[in-house]
């Protein structure tokens, strides 16, 4: 699909059927906070999931592709569904059921249903929602929207007064990188005004969108933790930049990094904190030398 007015229909489209299917997602989510729900470890005691991902997912890869159905969903759980890419199929739905599951299952409420469309690898359309306080942020490729208001934040502050969000380091990236994940941690402690560990990055990028916040920044991320995030940040006049801890990926939001910031802003700490991230990594697993053997 080549003709632009045709795409930016279908990508409101896209919107409309992602906020429907993710307000019957933040539903399930919300009837079942603080409900005692038990956790299991996928990859270790950090990385949790519940009954309640897996319905969410269940649901929203049903509506997405019912919504529109020449399309394909990659999401964070693996079900036993017919969700995978299909030959033909124009529209790939990035789905996270449950962005932030260890703060929904330790009674925090700062987690979310996040939904990204995208067409060949660009993203066009995005909807974050927030089940506790209600927020519905979503993008198409006019705009950014907070509950159907147009978000047009302002120009962010210097570093010394701005806030940032990330959750940066975790316990597998100070397994990875060491006293250096701790460094950069400090660092950004003393350069910006506050430091908040959110534990949510679809979440905070919308909080970038929206203004809430100046800038997050995340390492060793997903498609599916960031990519409806990405494309708010970008339709509300912000930066959303991929940070490739490898060979760069054809789109941004398949990066294994990612900083996001809010219109004009200027925050060299974590550039700073990227570059000495990237060189550490190298150092460590260098690519293999491509020079004939003799």
């Amino acid at each position: 699909m080549e003709n632009p007015a045709a795409i930016e229909h279908l990508a409101e489209n896209l919107r409309l059927i992602a906020l429907e299917s993710g307000r019957q997602a933040a539903q399930i989510l919300r009837e079942n906070f603080r409900t005692g729900i038990r956790a299991e470890h996928k990859t270790n005691p950090h990385d949790l999931v519940t009954d309640v991902d897996r319905r969410s997912q269940l649901l929203l890869t049903d509506r997405l592709m019912s919504g529109y159905p020449d399309s394909w969903v990659l999401g964070e759980e693996h079900l036993d569904l017919p969700s995978g890419p299909r030959a033909g199929t124009q529209v790939q739905w990035i789905v996270d059921p449950l962005d932030g599951t260890s703060n929904f299952v330790h009674g925090v409420a700062f987690f979310c249903v996040s939904i990204a469309a995208a067409i060949n690898d660009r993203l066009v359309a995005a909807v974050v929602i927030d089940p506790i306080s209600g927020d519905e942020f979503s993008a198409n490729l006019a705009a950014a929207y907070l509950n159907g208001r147009v978000l047009e934040p302002g120009p962010r502050p210097e570093q010394a007064r701005a806030n940032l969000m990330t959750d940066y380091p975790a316990a597998e990236a100070i397994a990875t990188d060491g006293t250096l994940a701790l460094e950069i941690f400090g660092q950004w402690v003393q350069d910006f005004a506050t430091v908040r560990r959110k534990v949510s990055a679809a979440l905070a990028l919308a909080h970038v969108a929206a203004g809430w916040c100046d800038a997050t920044i995340g390492f060793d991320t997903k498609p599916w933790d960031v990519a409806a995030g990405a494309h708010l940040v970008r339709m509300s006049g912000g930066s959303y930049r991929g940070l490739p801890l490898a060979p760069a990926p054809t789109a941004e939001h398949l990066a294994r990094g990612f900083k996001a910031t809010g219109p004009a802003a200027h925050f060299p700490s974590l550039d700073a904190a990227a570059e000495r991230l990237a060189a550490h990594r190298a150092a460590k697993h260098p690519e293999p030398s491509t020079r004939p053997q003799h």
